[in-house]
């Protein structure tokens, strides 16, 4: 890993408190995996201010967890791309975040990733979502190409004798529409933390119960969510 890559280092998810805390400060892969347009910008809010059901695993992602350190070994003992648990942060924009599962060089010296996957599905392709994480993360750290390696379960014993695989080359064009669409997340997620409640007029008439446009100090927001909009405004 360059200095200049491990200077961008945020937190380890092997702390998984600090890890946390830090990706609740911006927009990370996973956020950004539901970004299909402008129209999911919404339910992303929802999301990272802690709305709706609070997903906390299941037996699929525990197995996953389980398996990974597994697949990593594969991965680094044939495409000698090693493990990594670091948060990076995005060289021009610190509230970009990214946690790739692998980091390594080619031979030129140019950035390589690994992201890895269980399922109990065979793929045909690599799911969409999967590619905007894995395009999100090639933004963030400035990478080439990104090895999807994938292991295929069947009630949760590994079918085949090893992963699959499949490179996955950066796309300028698909890394643009991501980041307009984190920047128009970012943008929803401060009007919400900074609006001031409508009052029991406004409600009356049919106006929003929740928020409204004009602005207030962040002191004045509920604490929740005044920690997580100053968290999300840039240095």
């Amino acid at each position: 890993m360059t200095p200049e890559l491990a200077a961008r280092i945020v937190a380890d998810s092997r702390d998984r408190v600090a890890w946390i805390r830090a990706r609740s400060r911006g927009i990370t892969a996973t956020d950004v995996a539901s970004l299909t347009s402008e129209r999911a910008i919404a339910r992303a809010a929802d999301a990272k201010l802690g709305g709706g059901a609070r997903f906390s695993g299941n037996a699929y992602t525990a197995h996953g967890r389980r398996r990974e350190p597994e697949i990593a070994a594969w991965v680094a003992a044939t495409h000698g791309i090693n493990p990594s648990s670091a948060l990076f942060h995005a060289a021009a924009e610190k509230r970009h975040l990214a946690t790739p599962d692998g980091v390594g060089t080619d031979a030129d010296g140019r950035i390589l990733l690994a992201e890895i996957k269980t399922t109990n599905k065979a793929w045909r392709s690599i799911p969409r979502g999967y590619l905007r994480q894995v395009w999100w993360q090639q933004y963030v750290l400035g990478a080439e190409r990104t090895l999807v390696a994938w292991e295929q379960h069947d009630d949760f014993v590994p079918v085949g004798d090893e992963p699959r695989c499949a490179w996955v080359d950066r796309d300028e064009t698909e890394i643009a529409r991501l980041v307009g669409l984190a920047t128009a997340l970012i943008d929803e997620l401060y009007r919400r933390t900074h609006a001031r409640p409508a009052s029991t007029a406004d409600a009356a008439r049919g106006a929003s119960a929740s928020l409204i446009s004009a602005p207030v100090t962040p002191a004045t927001a509920r604490p929740r969510d005044a920690y997580r909009a100053l968290a999300l405004i840039a240095e």
